[in-house]
Protein backbone atom coordinates (compact mmCIF):
# COMPACT_ATOMS: atom_id res chain seq x y z
CA UNK A 1 0.00 0.00 0.00
CA UNK A 2 1.52 3.63 -0.91
CA UNK A 3 1.74 6.46 0.84
CA UNK A 4 -2.06 8.17 -0.24
CA UNK A 5 -3.47 4.90 0.01
CA UNK A 6 -2.72 4.41 3.79
CA UNK A 7 -3.58 8.69 4.36
CA UNK A 8 -7.63 7.05 2.44
CA UNK A 9 -7.18 4.18 5.03
CA UNK A 10 -6.51 6.29 8.29
CA UNK A 11 -9.42 8.42 7.59
CA UNK A 12 -11.83 8.13 10.44
CA UNK A 13 -13.82 4.74 10.21
CA UNK A 14 -16.63 6.44 12.76
CA UNK A 15 -16.89 9.57 10.82
CA UNK A 16 -17.86 7.35 7.82
CA UNK A 17 -19.91 4.92 9.43
CA UNK A 18 -21.69 7.68 11.20
CA UNK A 19 -22.19 9.65 7.39
CA UNK A 20 -22.45 6.47 4.94
CA UNK A 21 -21.68 2.88 5.90
CA UNK A 22 -23.86 1.92 8.69
CA UNK A 23 -26.22 5.30 8.21
CA UNK A 24 -29.66 4.51 7.26
CA UNK A 25 -32.64 6.00 5.78
CA UNK A 26 -35.60 5.95 8.85
CA UNK A 27 -38.79 4.48 9.13
CA UNK A 28 -39.28 5.17 12.81
CA UNK A 29 -38.45 7.70 15.73
CA UNK A 30 -37.16 6.99 19.04
CA UNK A 31 -39.11 9.46 21.61
CA UNK A 32 -35.80 11.84 21.75
CA UNK A 33 -36.51 15.58 20.74
CA UNK A 34 -34.11 17.33 18.74
CA UNK A 35 -33.49 21.12 20.05
CA UNK A 36 -33.36 23.89 17.82
CA UNK A 37 -29.43 24.66 18.54
CA UNK A 38 -28.81 21.72 17.15
CA UNK A 39 -30.93 22.24 13.78
CA UNK A 40 -29.26 25.90 13.84
CA UNK A 41 -25.97 23.56 13.89
CA UNK A 42 -26.94 21.46 10.94
CA UNK A 43 -27.37 24.52 9.02
CA UNK A 44 -24.22 25.87 10.15
CA UNK A 45 -22.67 23.21 8.11
CA UNK A 46 -24.72 22.48 5.53
CA UNK A 47 -24.60 26.13 4.27
CA UNK A 48 -21.00 25.97 3.19
CA UNK A 49 -21.74 23.28 0.81
CA UNK A 50 -21.00 24.24 -3.08
CA UNK A 51 -23.82 25.89 -5.08
CA UNK A 52 -23.24 27.11 -8.79
CA UNK A 53 -23.12 30.90 -8.06
CA UNK A 54 -23.24 30.37 -4.27
CA UNK A 55 -27.02 30.99 -5.99
CA UNK A 56 -27.97 28.84 -2.60
CA UNK A 57 -31.65 28.24 -3.46
CA UNK A 58 -32.43 25.90 -0.54
CA UNK A 59 -35.59 26.93 1.70
CA UNK A 60 -36.51 24.67 4.53
CA UNK A 61 -39.83 24.49 6.72
CA UNK A 62 -39.81 22.39 9.91
CA UNK A 63 -42.12 20.99 11.26
CA UNK A 64 -41.99 20.56 15.35
CA UNK A 65 -45.63 20.93 17.11
CA UNK A 66 -48.17 18.47 16.11
CA UNK A 67 -50.38 20.85 15.03
CA UNK A 68 -47.82 21.78 12.31
CA UNK A 69 -47.36 18.27 11.60
CA UNK A 70 -51.60 17.77 11.29
CA UNK A 71 -51.72 20.45 8.35
CA UNK A 72 -49.11 18.31 6.45
CA UNK A 73 -51.10 14.99 6.69
CA UNK A 74 -53.30 15.36 3.80
CA UNK A 75 -50.77 15.75 1.41
CA UNK A 76 -48.84 12.42 2.63
CA UNK A 77 -49.39 8.89 0.85
CA UNK A 78 -50.85 7.04 3.21
CA UNK A 79 -47.74 5.00 3.90
CA UNK A 80 -45.65 7.91 5.23
CA UNK A 81 -48.27 9.48 7.46
CA UNK A 82 -47.17 7.38 10.90
CA UNK A 83 -43.30 7.92 9.67
CA UNK A 84 -44.01 11.54 9.27
CA UNK A 85 -46.44 12.01 12.13
CA UNK A 86 -44.33 10.19 14.92
CA UNK A 87 -41.02 11.98 14.05
CA UNK A 88 -39.83 14.62 16.31
CA UNK A 89 -38.82 17.29 13.36
CA UNK A 90 -40.69 17.38 9.93
CA UNK A 91 -38.21 19.26 7.42
CA UNK A 92 -39.69 20.33 3.86
CA UNK A 93 -36.79 20.48 1.30
CA UNK A 94 -37.84 23.45 -0.90
CA UNK A 95 -36.36 25.75 -3.76
CA UNK A 96 -36.45 29.24 -4.22
CA UNK A 97 -37.12 29.73 -7.91
CA UNK A 98 -36.36 33.47 -7.29
CA UNK A 99 -32.93 32.71 -5.91
CA UNK A 100 -31.29 35.29 -8.13
CA UNK A 101 -32.34 38.21 -6.11
CA UNK A 102 -30.31 37.53 -3.21
CA UNK A 103 -27.36 37.26 -5.80
CA UNK A 104 -25.87 40.41 -4.39
CA UNK A 105 -25.67 39.32 -1.52
CA UNK A 106 -24.50 36.04 -2.11
CA UNK A 107 -22.18 36.47 -5.24
CA UNK A 108 -21.18 40.45 -5.39
CA UNK A 109 -18.75 40.33 -7.35
CA UNK A 110 -20.13 40.14 -10.46
CA UNK A 111 -23.62 40.65 -11.51
CA UNK A 112 -25.58 37.43 -10.78
CA UNK A 113 -29.04 38.50 -10.51
CA UNK A 114 -28.67 40.20 -14.08
CA UNK A 115 -27.55 37.07 -15.38
CA UNK A 116 -30.32 35.15 -14.45
CA UNK A 117 -32.60 37.82 -15.90
CA UNK A 118 -31.27 37.75 -19.10
CA UNK A 119 -31.29 34.11 -19.28
CA UNK A 120 -34.59 32.99 -17.21
CA UNK A 121 -34.73 29.89 -19.09
CA UNK A 122 -31.40 28.75 -16.61
CA UNK A 123 -33.51 29.63 -13.69
CA UNK A 124 -35.71 26.40 -12.95
CA UNK A 125 -32.71 23.86 -13.94
CA UNK A 126 -30.37 26.18 -11.78
CA UNK A 127 -32.78 26.29 -8.41
CA UNK A 128 -33.75 22.52 -8.69
CA UNK A 129 -30.57 21.22 -9.18
CA UNK A 130 -28.78 23.08 -6.57
CA UNK A 131 -31.64 23.01 -3.69
CA UNK A 132 -31.31 19.53 -4.02
CA UNK A 133 -27.68 19.46 -4.13
CA UNK A 134 -27.96 21.52 -0.62
CA UNK A 135 -30.69 19.09 0.79
CA UNK A 136 -28.40 16.71 0.43
CA UNK A 137 -25.16 18.14 1.92
CA UNK A 138 -27.97 19.48 4.90
CA UNK A 139 -28.51 15.26 5.62
CA UNK A 140 -25.27 14.66 5.86
CA UNK A 141 -24.47 17.17 8.13
CA UNK A 142 -27.12 16.14 9.98
CA UNK A 143 -25.85 12.77 10.29
CA UNK A 144 -22.54 14.39 11.02
CA UNK A 145 -23.88 15.59 14.25
CA UNK A 146 -25.62 12.52 15.68
CA UNK A 147 -28.74 12.64 14.18
CA UNK A 148 -30.50 10.09 11.66
CA UNK A 149 -33.03 11.25 8.68
CA UNK A 150 -35.87 9.57 6.54
CA UNK A 151 -36.40 11.01 3.72
CA UNK A 152 -39.66 10.63 1.51
CA UNK A 153 -40.86 11.43 -1.87
CA UNK A 154 -44.27 9.76 -1.38
CA UNK A 155 -46.57 12.98 -0.68
CA UNK A 156 -48.90 15.34 -3.36
CA UNK A 157 -45.71 18.64 -4.01
CA UNK A 158 -49.01 20.86 -4.95
CA UNK A 159 -50.72 20.07 -1.76
CA UNK A 160 -48.11 20.78 0.25
CA UNK A 161 -47.39 23.66 -1.97
CA UNK A 162 -50.32 25.35 -1.63
CA UNK A 163 -50.83 24.89 2.15
CA UNK A 164 -47.40 26.12 3.20
CA UNK A 165 -45.91 28.34 0.19
CA UNK A 166 -49.04 29.77 -1.24
CA UNK A 167 -48.93 33.19 -3.12
CA UNK A 168 -44.87 32.37 -3.35
CA UNK A 169 -42.27 30.88 -6.00
CA UNK A 170 -40.83 28.47 -3.34
CA UNK A 171 -41.92 24.72 -4.35
CA UNK A 172 -41.54 21.67 -2.04
CA UNK A 173 -38.76 19.58 -3.22
CA UNK A 174 -39.03 16.33 -0.95
CA UNK A 175 -39.62 15.86 3.00
CA UNK A 176 -37.56 14.35 5.28
CA UNK A 177 -37.77 13.42 9.01
CA UNK A 178 -35.05 14.24 11.00
CA UNK A 179 -34.47 12.44 14.73
CA UNK A 180 -33.48 9.52 16.26
CA UNK A 181 -34.04 6.60 14.66
CA UNK A 182 -35.76 3.21 15.65
CA UNK A 183 -33.39 0.44 14.85
CA UNK A 184 -36.47 -1.84 15.02
CA UNK A 185 -38.37 -0.25 12.47
CA UNK A 186 -35.34 -0.79 9.80
CA UNK A 187 -35.54 -2.85 7.13
CA UNK A 188 -32.43 -4.77 5.56
CA UNK A 189 -30.09 -2.92 3.59
CA UNK A 190 -30.87 -3.01 -0.04
CA UNK A 191 -28.12 -4.47 -2.93
CA UNK A 192 -25.97 -1.07 -3.86
CA UNK A 193 -24.44 -1.04 -7.49
CA UNK A 194 -20.48 -1.69 -8.01
CA UNK A 195 -18.22 0.33 -9.13
CA UNK A 196 -17.86 -1.18 -12.44
CA UNK A 197 -21.46 -1.49 -12.92
CA UNK A 198 -22.03 2.13 -12.79
CA UNK A 199 -18.37 4.01 -13.73
CA UNK A 200 -16.75 4.56 -16.27
CA UNK A 201 -13.00 6.19 -16.65
CA UNK A 202 -11.79 7.33 -19.77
Amino acid sequence: MDHQSMQYAQTDATLLARLFTEARSQNGWLDQPVPPELLQHVHELARMGPTSMNCSPLRILYLTSQEAKERLRPALAAGNVDKMMTCPVVAIFATDFEFAEHLPFLFPHTDGKGFFERNTHLVADTAFRNATLQAAYYMLAARAVGLDCGPISGFNAAAVDGIFFAGTQTKSNFICGIGHGDPSKLFPRHPRFAFDDVCTVL
